[in-house]
């Protein structure tokens, strides 16, 4: 058996799909390629495909990472070259590196995620500098998410790292978050938005997965 990391991006056109989807395109793209996936053990088996952290719907990426497991060893150029050709427009393999097979989870070592955030505001530069330094001197951001009948309440201000202006447009701004997402907890980049008194997100995309060993990431 061979384990291999893979590096990919998800462009617009494929923001929508769901994570269920996404493992079965991966799995069918490998199968037309002619690899044979290992898969795990159990009443229920399903191929060794792992994802570091699963975008949500609607959410872009240029560097996520992905471990498969492969019941034959190949190379890793091979393999890029193989799944490549079989994927639709929108998503593709960038890297493909092999790793240990017993190199801790993806999904354990993942800590936090670097988002660009597209938000239309009437906000001058210097107001929405403000409203970030003033976010980020916050000691603790009480915070409560409704979805369907369940509550949570949680410190949103732990959730954050960073947050910076990235790019200034003519009608909106480009905001830069270094969000947490790990287990513990995942920043959410319009809950962020909200924090911060901005609308709904027109964008957001994910630039880089950021691991806990030797401070590895997806840039």
């Amino acid at each position: 058996m061979q384990r291999l990391r893979l590096r990919f991006s998800r462009e617009a056109r494929l923001k929508y799909i769901s994570h269920l989807d996404l493992i079965r395109l991966w799995h069918r793209a490998f199968r037309r390629g002619g690899l044979e996936l290992a898969y795990s053990e159990g009443f229920n088996p399903h191929p060794r495909i792992h994802l570091a952290a699963p975008l949500p719907l609607g959410v872009t990426g240029e560097s996520e990472l992905m471990d498969v497991v492969l019941a034959r060893e190949a190379s890793s150029h091979s393999v890029m070259t193989a799944v490549n050709r079989q994927l639709p427009p929108g998503i593709q393999i960038v890297q493909a590196m092999p790793v240990p097979l017993n190199t801790p989870s993806l999904q354990a070592q993942v800590r936090r995620a670097e988002y660009l955030v597209e938000v239309a505001t009437t906000l001058s530069r210097q107001e929405l500098e403000a409203a970030i330094d003033h976010l980020l001197s916050l000691e603790s951001l009480p915070w409560t998410q409704q979805r369907e009948e369940k509550t949570r309440s949680y410190d949103l201000r732990k959730q954050i790292n960073n947050l910076w202006v990235e790019q200034e447009c003519a009608s909106s701004f480009i905001i830069g978050m270094d969000l947490q997402c790990d287990s513990s907890g995942s920043g959410r980049p319009e809950q962020v938005a909200k924090a911060l008194g901005l609308p709904e997100p027109e964008t957001i995309h994910r630039r880089r997965l950021m691991l806990a060993a030797n401070r590895e990431s997806a840039a």
